[in-house]
């Protein structure tokens, strides 16, 4: 290569390399000071618990995408970039830097309203009011998650000059757009108000049970849209937020998770009730179900046939309420059974004899079986 073409060629050549090198340098520098800074963490921090622990797994991943992106910037600030390359890696940088500042907020919110999680579940305590502290948080972080991901878009959208133009259309044209936009987004809002709501006023909590849409089940989970409902036979049933809101349903564990249920057999008339209810005592006694509270047995009804007898007992929750009455059921029928058996029903009929002199004659007191 000529002398007289080298000067050139290098000049051109550094007017490369030692941006490029600066911008090599700034991702080098970012690296080593996320990696400085977790490193001091572990030494002030020596034994991390669960919130630590919940620090270095959650915030890493942000922290290491941010703080590269914020050295090159800073770098090509100290460059003085100038040219047909400056204003599209200026607009690129500012895109980055909103998706790292909307990634670790979102990441922070999620690390905050865990550590809160954890540290209502460390107390112990009431079960009901931490089951209702956590909801809150867990609704209220979700809402907050989906307003940093909408601001975060809106704040790209808007570095665009179309993005700019757009917004100027729109608010330009509010009367029919808002309209349009009102009614297609009408059950997004109905959710999210409806979230607000539960979030506030607690009709449903994370593991209540309920019977919602003739099922029975736990909710599962409440997102910011919909609840997920997990019925007895492990189906799930997927309601909207808005349905808690507009439709009846039942909470077994509202305010406690102690419940009454009852068990209903049928005997004779000639059934020693006292003998039945002494049982009754007896049995739920010897239940490990059984919460010591109610034990209660009654003749509810009385048909042309049988007695009901209705067995009333309590259980501290509705799966220990259901094995309970099971049970009592079971072992009232095999008392029953096994003292009385007599007493079970049955069906009376009465027989007409007819006497050759034309006297119709009846049976007193003669039962027949059927």
């Amino acid at each position: 290569m000529p002398k007289s073409s080298i000067g050139p060629f290098i000049s051109q050549w550094h007017g490369v390399i030692v941006p490029l090198a600066w911008l090599l340098a700034a991702v080098f520098c970012g690296l080593l000071a996320y990696r400085l800074i977790f490193f001091l963490y572990g030494k002030i921090d020596k034994n991390p618990g669960d919130r630590a622990q919940l620090v270095f797994r959650e915030c890493r991943a942000p922290l290491r995408f941010a703080l590269p992106i914020y050295a090159i910037d800073i770098a090509t600030s100290a460059l003085h970039l100038s040219g047909a390359f400056a204003a599209p890696v200026s607009h690129l940088l500012g895109l980055l830097e909103i998706i790292a500042i909307a990634w670790l907020a979102i990441k922070l919110a999620f690390v905050l309203s865990e550590s809160l999680v954890i540290h209502y579940e460390a107390l112990g305590g009431d079960d009901f009011k931490t089951r209702r502290i956590v909801t809150q948080i867990r609704l209220l972080r979700r809402i907050l998650l989906a307003v940093i991901s909408v601001l975060a878009c809106g704040v790209a959208l808007m570095s665009f000059r179309w993005g700019r133009e757009l917004g100027g259309s729109v608010l330009a044209s509010a009367g029919i757009a808002g309209l349009a936009v009102g009614l297609a987004a009408r059950p997004t809002i109905e959710n999210l108000v409806a979230g607000f709501q539960l979030a506030i006023t607690q009709p449903i909590r994370i593991e209540d049970v309920v019977i919602v849409e003739n099922e029975w089940g736990w909710i599962e989970e409440i997102t910011t849209t919909y609840v997920v409902v997990r019925i007895w036979d492990l189906r799930r049933l997927v309601l909207p937020l808005s349905y808690f809101i507009s439709h009846p349903f039942q909470n077994w564990t509202r305010n406690s998770a102690n419940l009454m249920g009852s068990a209903h057999v049928y005997a004779d008339y000639s059934v020693p009730v006292d003998e039945v209810r002494s049982e009754l005592a007896r049995i739920v006694k010897t239940l490990p179900d059984w919460d010591g509270h109610v034990c209660v047995l009654q003749v509810t009804h009385a048909t042309d046939r049988a007695l009901e007898l209705r067995a009333l007992v309590s259980a501290s929750d509705s799966g220990k309420l259901w094995n309970l009455r099971c049970a009592v059921r079971e072992r009232l029928i095999a008392f029953i059974q096994r003292q009385y058996p007599h007493c079970l029903p049955r069906m009376r009929a009465e027989a007409a004899m007819t006497r050759a002199d034309g006297f119709n004659g009846i049976g007193r007191g003669g039962d027949a079986l059927s």
